[in-house]
């Protein structure tokens, strides 16, 4: 017998009997959604957010997503990351995500429910780390986007996501201490970076900025259909948090990245505000003074790529 799907337009009459429920939403949003649901859904119930940003109720913090739902709906709520962009998805061809999931028990739960043939999961227990890679991988699409929009090459934008990368990384260790490295290895790290740098409707909208003269407003309208651009919010929530703890010169493609987007800067200034990144200057190139503590795996594997 053919199984019949209906659409519930009601969220919370969606979400009252489910033992799984999988936020997908801007991530402005989530406090709103969380309100609404408070009381009505299964205390048993697990939270899986797919939500790439952050929670910023006052300009100067920031809190992850995962734990905004966890503290609203008292339910604990693990994280899906990765180099999934939406369309290919949909159309079925092959991808990985990572799932970041610190209960054992429900690993294999939420993975088997993910995977498909052409969808593959990948489970860790660094829930924050998979979470702000999330965050931050939009962040540095934009400039990715601007350096199209410059038409400034490829050299120059492998230089900018390989910054933004190393940004990341110290971004995690400086305020979500003790992640492993190999996380960043993981679908939900280098490979949703590339491939947002690449294809996101981030680096799209942020290269047509620099190419007219409309804002970023007037384009997440115009071309992207009613989605939501996360990026240049999510610039503005860290570059709140990196104020109130006097750290912007110390993530400064970020900090570029959300002056642009503002119209502080002009997208010509982006290389200039780069130029003298800590990477060139000798302060961070160094990985082992980060407090990232390797994975066993990863020792193996450069230690198999030397011999």
């Amino acid at each position: 017998m053919q199984k019949i799907q209906v659409a519930v337009p009601d969220v919370v009459e969606a979400a009252k009997d489910a033992d799984i429920l999988i936020f997908v939403i801007p991530h402005q949003f989530i406090r709103g959604l969380a309100a609404a649901m408070l009381g009505k859904i299964k205390s048993t119930a697990v939270g899986l957010s797919l939500i790439k940003g952050f929670d910023s109720s006052d300009g100067k913090s920031i809190k992850l997503i995962s734990k905004v739902v966890e503290e609203h709906l008292k339910i604990p709520c693990y994280v899906l990351m990765g180099a999934n962009l939406a369309n290919e998805v949909a159309e079925e061809k092959f991808c990985e995500t990572t799932i970041g999931v610190r209960d054992k028990r429900f690993a294999p739960v939420l993975r088997d429910l993910m995977m498909t043939p052409n969808f593959r999961v990948v489970c860790v227990e660094d829930c924050e780390a998979v979470e702000v890679c999330g965050a931050l991988k939009n962040i540095v699409a934009c400039g990715a986007g601007f350096v199209d929009g410059l038409g400034l090459g490829d050299n120059t934008k492998a230089a900018v996501i390989r910054l933004g990368l190393m940004e990341m990384i110290k971004f995690v260790d400086t305020f979500f201490g003790g992640s492993k490295l190999s996380t960043f290895f993981e679908s939900c790290g280098v490979a949703d970076l590339i491939t947002t740098c690449y294809g996101g409707r981030n680096r799209r909208v942020c290269e047509q900025f620099v190419k007219t003269t409309k804002s970023i407003k007037e384009l997440e309208d115009e071309l992207l259909g009613g989605m939501k651009l996360q990026g240049p919010a999510t610039a503005e929530e860290v570059n709140g948090m990196l104020k109130a703890q006097n750290m912007t010169d110390k993530f400064p493609l970020f900090t570029a990245v959300h002056r642009i987007c503002t119209r502080e800067l002009k997208p010509t200034d982006l290389i200039d505000q780069i130029r003298n990144h800590p990477e060139h200057t000798g302060e961070t190139s160094d990985l082992s003074k980060l407090n990232l503590h390797f994975d066993i795996k990863i020792h193996i594997f450069f230690n198999k790529g030397l011999r």
